[in-house]
């Protein structure tokens, strides 16, 4: 294990998200629309967390000084992607502190400053794209300084396609991005011309970029002010969901913006080798792909289901009003984005039923989409055909085939089931430690029954596994994670980073076999 390496890129991925936090520090001066008056706390707070991310980022880049230009291995890639994350984490946190920005106010109408656990849950979910939150009345300005408010969304952008692909396409790092890359990039992925090249980062970075700046463009002549625009936009193609208000897309009441953000999360959670091709005039690659429309099926049957059974139809004027909410809501939560027009939790039990599992599921693999993704489930059923095949025809050998060819990797069976029983155990644990952990007065503060405890915490536990955001109940659309004690917010942190980076990379981080030297 060549330690030196890893804490030399490392501290190279430290002084890039110091860089980054420079593009927030415009929104504290008046000439940007979004303060009266220099916004100084802002300002200090900013520059303090890019000081600690230089110092960070110069100690470890010293100490590994002389690693320069030595071959990055597998194992080192690991370790560097499963590092990060955790680095941009507690960096990530350090303008929410630093800035004295505020949960809420207390009974008494006093302000609540973010403590270290807040701090580190709104972080981890910016950059895994959850959407997650801690924050309320996110218009109190004095509470939550704009400056933050947009270094908030700008993390979706900097997680959405991933730090070490951005990092990539900045640095190059030739062979070393490349296992860089593939490492943070896991799951089943149909191969490409760039699937395994360095070119990649910049073609996969390039799609994400222009379209967050599509999106941006239409949503300000939408009606969007450039700030709000923005914000949205890093949230929709990062499929973040974080909104710069309290009742999120819904504040808008603008079936245009809806539309419009419905349809762009859609697209961010398609392969983005797919859109590559359609970029270059081959849209048949897309068309053709079994995931893409094994996708879109699963998206329009469960549409259908909401509208027609799993809505209270007295909450809405009409048929129009209902596939209007029904349908946003069903492509905000599979995509996992979690943006909100309307209160979901007030649907029926079949309702909110199907949106439970469509966290379980998620978008296309090779896409800014976190969750189990659509492909695994596919080879999961051709697997299970083929096993149910064998119980009767025991000497027949069959490949597990996709789009009529079978997949060359012999251990891809394995590999599906492994994660299928991965994320179902790790799900069970930490609902069963946020259900120990969390006291039963949570809900009674919130004049909630306590038999909600279970599904409570069982939704809070898929919406930061999969990436997705709101949950139900007392952290459905209409509420967020700020009740919670911060045992529980610890754990909901750890399952959302092992969610964005499919659970092994960080995993293997506490075997000590894994740190041994060669």
């Amino acid at each position: 294990m060549n330690r030196l390496l890893i804490c030399r890129l490392l501290g190279l991925i430290a002084l890039l998200i110091g860089a980054s936090m420079l593009l927030s520090l415009p929104w504290a001066f008046p000439l940007f629309g979004q303060v009266d008056h220099f916004d100084s706390r802002s300002v200090i707070g900013f520059l303090g967390s890019m000081a600690v991310c230089g110092l960070v980022g110069g100690v470890l880049m010293r100490v590994g000084r002389s690693a320069a230009g030595e071959r990055l291995f597998r194992r080192e890639a690991i370790a560097v992607v499963g590092l990060s994350w955790l680095l941009a984490t507690v960096l990530g946190a350090m303008p929410f502190w630093f800035t004295g920005t505020c949960s809420g106010r207390n009974d008494a109408g006093e302000p609540v400053a973010m403590n270290l656990v807040d701090g580190l849950f709104e972080s981890a979910s910016g950059f895994s794209g959850t959407g997650s939150t801690v924050l309320t009345k996110l218009q109190d300005r004095e509470l939550i300084p704009r400056a933050v408010l947009f270094w908030r969304s700008q993390t979706h952008f900097l997680g959405g396609l991933g730090i070490m692909v951005l990092f990539v396409a900045i640095l190059g790092m030739g062979s070393a991005g490349k296992a860089l890359m593939l490492t943070e990039m896991p799951g089943p992925a149909q191969e490409s011309a760039h699937a395994r090249s360095q070119r990649a980062a910049w073609v996969f970075a390039s799609i994400f970029v222009g379209l967050t700046l599509v999106l941006s463009i239409i949503l300000k002549f939408q009606g969007m002010d450039v700030f709000d625009a923005l914000c949205h936009s890093f949230g929709t193609i990062a499929t973040g969901g974080f909104s710069t208000y309290d009742d999120s897309v819904a504040h808008f009441n603008n079936v245009s913006i809806e539309m419009t953000i419905m349809v762009f999360m859609i697209i961010a959670c398609t392969n983005f080798t797919l859109l590559y091709y359609v970029l270059i005039w081959r849209p048949g690659k897309l068309l053709a792909d079994i995931e893409f429309r094994t996708y879109l099926i699963i998206m329009a049957t469960v549409m259908l289901l909401i509208v027609g059974f799993g809505l209270h139809y007295e909450n809405f004027a009409g048929l129009g009003d209902a596939f209007r909410y029904g349908s946003f809501q069903v492509a905000s939560i599979m995509t996992n984005t979690g943006f909100g027009t309307a209160d979901f939790d007030k649907w029926n039990s079949f309702g909110r039923g199907l949106l439970l599992l469509l966290m379980f599921i998620g978008g296309c693999a090779g896409s800014t989409s976190c969750s189990v993704k659509v492909i695994r489930y596919i080879l999961f059923f051709k697997i299970l055909g083929l096993e149910l095949e064998h119980i009767f025809h025991p000497s027949v050998v069959r490949h597990v085939r996709l789009g009529g060819k079978p997949l060359p990797d012999p251990d891809l069976r394995k590999d599906v089931l492994v994660y299928f029983a991965i994320i179902l155990l790790l799900f069970l644990v930490a609902w069963l430690l946020v259900v120990a952990l969390e006291p039963d007065e949570t809900w009674a503060e919130y004049s909630r029954p306590n038999h909600d405890k279970l599904t409570d915490c069982a939704s809070a536990v898929a919406a930061t596994l999969n990436g997705v955001g709101p949950g139900l109940g007392i952290v459905g659309e209409s509420q967020n994670y700020a009740h919670f004690h911060w045992p529980t917010k610890l754990i909901l942190t750890w399952m959302m980073l092992l969610g964005r980076l499919e659970v092994f990379v960080l995993l293997v981080l506490f075997v000590p076999r894994f740190w041994r030297r060669r």
